[in-house]
Parts: C-alpha cells; sequence; structure tokens
C-alpha cells in the first residue's frame, strides 16, 4: 500500500486542515460570502440612504411625530447598547482562555444586579407610556391644526387603483394630485369606494386607512414648498404598486392657479362620470374636473347604509345615481363623539 508524500503541496494543506477537497470547499464559500457582500453594497450604493422621508419632515404633524420616533428609539437603546456591550465583554472576559477570570459555579444571586436589571426597563416603560399617552392625544388624527388660516377642506376617495380629490368649496377635483397651499391646515374626509386602503404622505405625516362605507378625518399642513411622494401603504390588488400621487404644496398664489387651471378643466365629474372612474383601472393618469356634482362624497360613503327600499339608513348619505326621488327625506348624521342630528338629503 502507497500513502502520499507529506512533502507535496495538497498533502501539506490536508495535513493542516483536512482533505484537499473541504479546504476547497471552505475557500469556495468564503469567496462567495465576499462576492455577495460586495454585490449588496454595490446595491445600497445605488440608493440614496441619507434620505428617508419620515425623518426629513416638511410639516409641523411629521416634525412631531419624527421626534417621537426619534425619543421612544433612543429610550430603547439605553437597554439594547448596555445588552450588547455587556454581552460581548462577558464573552471575552470569562473566555475558556482566560484562567484569571473569577469561576464561580454555586454563584446565583445578586440583588444590587437584580435592582439595576429591573428598574431601568420599570423606568423606561413608565416614560413611553407617559409619552406615548401624551402623543395619542395631540397628534389625534381628528383633532384641527391650530392656525390663524383657514383650512382647506379635501374630501378623498380611494378607488381601485387610484386616488380622488374633491374640493369641497372650490366645486373642483383631480385624480391623483393633490394641490395644498403652504402653511395652510388641511382637513382631509377619506372613505373608500371598495377595498381599503392606507392614505399616507410620509413627509407630511400621519397614515391612516380609508374603508368603504365609513368616514375619517385627517388634519395635516405643510410648512415648505415641494412636491411630496403619496401613496398606498395597504396592499389592495394588482394595480396597488401603481397608486401613487404627488401632493403639490405651493404657495397660496400657485394653489389659486392650480384651482383656476382645474375651473377651466373640460371635464366634469357628474355621478355617471365617477361611475365609469371608479371603474378598476391600473396607472391612472392625473386628471382635473371642473365641476362636481352635489353630495358625490357623501353618497360613496353611505351607498352601503339602506334599507330595502333603497334608502338612506344614517349617515350624510346623499342619493346615488340609482335613486330617483323627487322630494327630500330626513336622515341622521352621525359625528364621531356619537350624537346626532337631523339632516335633509335632496334628492339630485
Amino acid at each position: 500500500m502507497r500513502y502520499p508524500d507529506p512533502s507535496t503541496p495538497h498533502v501539506a494543506l490536508a495535513a493542516q486542515g483536512g482533505p484537499p477537497e473541504s479546504w476547497l470547499r471552505r475557500l469556495a464559500g468564503r469567496t462567495a460570502q465576499g462576492a455577495a457582500a460586495v454585490a449588496a453594497f454595490a446595491l445600497l450604493g445605488g440608493c440614496d440612504l441619507t434620505h428617508m422621508a419620515l425623518l426629513d419632515p416638511k410639516g409641523d404633524i411629521g416634525s412631531q411625530e419624527k421626534q417621537l420616533i426619534l425619543i421612544a428609539l433612543g429610550l430603547m437603546l439605553l437597554v439594547v447598547i448596555p445588552v450588547i456591550a455587556l454581552t460581548l465583554f462577558f464573552a471575552w472576559r470569562y473566555r475558556a482562555s482566560n484562567t484569571s477570570a473569577t469561576y464561580a459555579p454555586r454563584w446565583s444571586h445578586s440583588t444590587a444586579i437584580e435592582v439595576v436589571v429591573w428598574s431601568i426597563p420599570c423606568v423606561i416603560v413608565v416614560t413611553l407610556a407617559v409619552l406615548i399617552w401624551n402623543t395619542t392625544h395631540t397628534l389625534d388624527p381628528y383633532r384641527p391644526i391650530e392656525s390663524s388660516t383657514k383650512p382647506v377642506r379635501v374630501d378623498v376617495v380611494a378607488l381601485n387603483w387610484k386616488w380622488l380629490f374633491i374640493y369641497p368649496d372650490y366645486g373642483v377635483a383631480s385624480v391623483n394630485q393633490l394641490a395644498i397651499p403652504v402653511d395652510t391646515p388641511v382637513e382631509f374626509n377619506l372613505t373608500a369606494e371598495s377595498l381599503m386602503n392606507s392614505f399616507f404622505i410620509p413627509q407630511l405625516g400621519t397614515q391612516v386607512y380609508a374603508m368603504s362605507g365609513m368616514q375619517t378625518k385627517l388634519h395635516l399642513i405643510a410648512n415648505q414648498p415641494g412636491v411630496y411622494a403619496g401613496r398606498s401603504a395597504a396592499f389592495s390588488g394588482p394595480g396597488f404598486s401603481d397608486m401613487h400621487f404627488d401632493t403639490l404644496a405651493t404657495n397660496r398664489a400657485d394653489f389659486d392657479a392650480w384651482i383656476a387651471r382645474a375651473k377651466a378643466s373640460p371635464a366634469m365629474l357628474s355621478r355617471g362620470a365617477y361611475e365609469q372612474l371608479a371603474q378598476p383601472g391600473e396607472k391612472a393618469p392625473v386628471a382635473l374636473y371642473s365641476n362636481v356634482a352635489p353630495g358625490l362624497f357623501e353618497g360613496v360613503v353611505g351607498k352601503y347604509m339602506r334599507d330595502v327600499h333603497g334608502n338612506p339608513i344614517c349617515g350624510t348619505g346623499a342619493p346615488m345615481a340609482s335613486m330617483s326621488t323627487s322630494t327630500a327625506k330626513p336622515a341622521l348624521t352621525f359625528d364621531r363623539s356619537g350624537t346626532h342630528a337631523p339632516a335633509i338629503l335632496a334628492a339630485e
């Protein structure tokens, strides 16, 4: 039987780390890992990691939410960083090769350590609880923004897969484009035609869900002019990835010019036009409407709140196109507190 010559290179390598095949396999594995790491950094190099919408707010609400995120992160890091540091220290201090480390196999309790381990997290949890309690009320989406400027009202309808914005004070509407004046509070009323969608302008703050048959509110403000990305943050079907819009935050003169351009549009958002717009469609282009059918938004909200005869049960529910009554009917309008008041549902 012939034995391999120890002087040959591959035998020497085998003696140091096993058979040549396993050594080559380990070398190939490390090379692949290094290549993957280089590729990952190359891909990340194409991203602007310094630009994060949530940490680059352009409005008061977004600034308050950024501050809340950073404070909460800092409080939690008060626990995380010492734990990671001590883990590394203990692993090094009590390694097997360190014979000077104290070996205490019967040690089981330290009152001082217990006090530190439990008191610091308890203080952090209480601090976070108080912080969240306060900000839950101050950043309530229903809470109007204090300002001497009259707010701009916008009714938002989440369609499949596009956003409809109605300006009830101006009688115009737009699709996939939202125009707002700078330093002016914006009062949003939101609902959905069918599927639930999440309305979110990251640089202005506060994500809120729009649901069919329901109405919710949101108050935002932009303090700097610019074009801010808006999107749906909830998966709602095949057109979800293109369900985004631009928020045009401009000075008052440019906003008034945008309203004038919308009023000059030949397109009108009648109930028939709305029924066509509500059909599912992907990558819908920006569109402006010079006129909006009265009570359109209220009709979308109340379309599911009807009895067997098609009459509204509750809500502001203006009659939809399918209703052809000639007389006004009383109904109940419910606000957020649960109180109600009579309203008149005028037939179109």
